[in-house]
């Protein structure tokens, strides 16, 4: 391919791209296959000549896209988010025809540079203390780009068990390594990742796990109490790490506590802020960084929630020379003149090579801005406070764990066969895709809000999908759950809901009473749009008017009482002046004028000037 088709070539995948990623809700989410499904569709052995790239291309659908589970779609709701975006691609596009090896900074001193300002850009965005930027060349501290968080944490154990030998050594000199490295003893939660224990393993060191409170948070009491011991019996602990947003339901650790702790025993104190830490560039989320200043190292992925494409991990530590002192290999070959004055990142890590990653962070950033990655996240938190509501409504279903950002665990009441079946029948049917998790002895399906194309629409069409498949599952295992929930059950479990709202008719404004039990509206969705787009009775009351105002401001879920079961719409028909009624029940269902007059007179005139057309209240 020469220069020429080249340009064309890219031409039509970038159009590929686009059309993909454009329609990408049109696509069934979780493939169809089987394991072995594309040996029956390529040859043995590679081509002797090499072929068109027409041939080539034409392959991707027919061969690669069926065996895709689609990370962008609107649908796809299992594990965190794998985000892209279009500056993200270009940045890679470009960085990809550079292809520099930035392990040191002569190979190519720009991708050091970038990386250093957009680490310091990322710091100072979720509110990292100064010690862990690069602020000066005398500056201890700093931030890199890793692969993985996996391979962040390995980094830091790695560099924790060194200066954990370094300090043995010093105190208790005659040892071997060897022997002290069988002493050592590192801790984490029990909700923590599997590549904690995986970091461990590398490490030849014991990890100990920490029983989680019953908010799934590891606190400094148990941890303390752990680490007594095991000095008792002549072991050594020397690391710990803290997980801000566990996998299995988005708990956080109590930083703050395991940060005293740490500074106590003098252990090093790593933070896995994989998925959560994308959050901390709001200051609203930043409550769970309290502590944070106590840490020697943390880490988050960009690549999972800041639109920036895999793979693309942040780590800062606060003393990068114990990191140094880990990874330091300098043959002839690597130096340079500027050697020991320049930051060098093969020392900050485990492999050699490094790509220019931050050319894509670069783009992003710019592209967005801080406030437009804000409304991203905080849309994404939106979208799942909707999904907690619509699954609190359903009597059948149960949240065995507070949410938290993007993620919602949900469980049907009774035994984890009932839920597991589910689970299984929904990804068989590959709708859209979640994967399970295991809250103390639970099994409960995660929710997460993964994709930068996911829309109101889509979660209520997900969630149909799953009440449909719950009922299915129901009736095959002649299972009944009882459908009395009560509003005391509901606000315990939501914090963000407040009480039974009627519509009473006479005169037609929002009412806050004690009620039963009911399908849940939110305030803004509901209320905005009465008050705002529908003419009732006695609107111009001051009373009312403020009524209506406080409920709206105080940011809470509401109710439509169960006993209050219809409302009935008059709109006008912009095409030949006519009117239509429809009426909506409280759960959403659209019955006929007749029906509803039959069982409750009331009407709401709809402004014929301001209100939109065929405007209804959603659950």
């Amino acid at each position: 391919m020469d220069f020429k088709e080249y340009r064309q070539r890219g031409k039509e995948m970038v159009d590929y791209i686009a059309d993909y990623l454009e329609n990408i809700r049109e696509r069934r989410v979780f493939p169809d296959v089987s394991p072995g499904y594309m040996r029956q569709l390529l040859p043995e052995s590679a081509p002797i000549e090499g072929e068109p790239w027409p041939k080539i291309f034409s392959d991707v659908e027919r061969i690669v896209m069926p065996g895709i589970t689609h990370w962008q779609s609107p649908h796809m709701h299992a594990y965190f988010p794998a985000l892209n975006s279009m500056p993200s691609l270009l940045g890679d596009m470009l960085a990809d025809a550079i292809n520099c090896l930035g392990f040191t900074w002569a190979s190519s001193p720009a991708c050091t540079e970038l990386e250093i300002i957009v680490m310091n850009w990322l710091g100072k965005m979720i509110g990292l203390p100064d010690a862990f930027l690069h602020l000066s060349s005398q500056s201890q501290g700093g931030g890199v780009l890793q692969t993985t968080a996996s391979e962040a944490t390995l980094v830091c154990l790695l560099a924790g068990r060194t200066r954990a030998i370094q300090r043995f050594h010093e105190r208790h000199p005659g040892y071997q390594d060897a022997e002290i490295n069988a002493r050592l003893v590192a801790y984490c939660s029990d909700q923590a990742h599997s590549s904690v224990e995986k970091a461990a393993l590398i490490g030849l060191v014991r990890m100990r796990y920490i029983e989680a409170d019953d908010d799934l948070a590891m606190r400094g009491k148990l941890l303390r109490e752990a680490i007594e011991d095991d000095i008792k019996q002549g072991l050594v602990p020397f690391w710990v790490c803290a997980t801000l947003g566990t996998t299995g339901s988005c708990s956080f650790d109590n930083l703050e506590e395991i940060g005293i702790v740490c500074a106590e025993h003098h252990l090093w104190l790593h933070v896995d802020a994989a998925y959560a830490g994308s959050a901390f560039i709001c200051p609203e989320f930043r409550t769970w960084l309290r502590g944070i200043e106590r840490a020697d190292s943390i880490a988050f992925n960009p690549s999972k929630w800041l639109m920036v494409h895999f793979d693309a991990t942040a780590l800062w530590v606060r003393d990068s020379t114990a990191v140094h002192r880990t990874f330091n290999v300098e043959p002839l070959y690597l130096q340079h003149e500027n050697s020991g004055v320049a930051v060098d990142f093969m020392h900050w890590q485990i492999p050699l090579s490094r790509r220019f990653r931050a050319l894509k962070v670069w783009f992003v950033l710019r592209s967005y801005g801080i406030k437009g990655l804000q409304r991203h996240i905080r849309e994404g938190v939106r979208l799942a406070q909707k999904f907690e509501a619509l699954v609190l409504a359903d009597h059948r279903f149960e949240l065995p764990a507070k949410r938290h950002l993007g993620l919602v665990v949900f469980r049907i009441r009774g035994d984890n066969e009932i839920t597991e079946k589910l689970l299984k029948r929904l990804n068989h049917r590959g709708n859209l895709h979640c994967i399970p998790s295991s809250l103390k002895g639970q099994y409960v399906i995660r929710f997460t809000i993964t994709s930068t194309h996911t829309t109101l629409d889509d979660i209520v069409k997900d969630w149909m999908e799953i009440r449909q498949v719950a009922s299915t599952v129901l009736e095959e295992m002649n299972i009944t759950i009882s459908n009395r929930v009560y509003l005391k059950e509901t606000k315990e479990k939501n914090e963000a809901f407040g009480s039974s709202l009627l519509l009473s008719n006479s005169p037609l404004s929002p009412k806050v009473v004690n009620g039963s039990f009911a399908a849940i509206f939110d305030a803004d969705e509901f209320l905005a749009k009465t008050y705002a787009g529908v003419r009732i009775a006695h609107q111009e009351s001051p009373s009312m008017r403020r009524r209506v105002r406080g409920i709206l401001m105080s940011g809470k879920q509401f109710s439509l009482d169960s006993h209050m079961d219809v409302v009935v719409q008059t709109t006008l028909d912009a095409g030949n002046g006519a009117t239509r009624t429809s009426t909506t029940n409280s759960y959403g269902h659209t019955t006929s004028a007749a029906q509803a007059n039959s069982e409750r007179q009331a009407s709401i005139q709809e402004d014929n000037e301001e209100s939109p057309e065929g405007m209804k209240p959603r659950n």
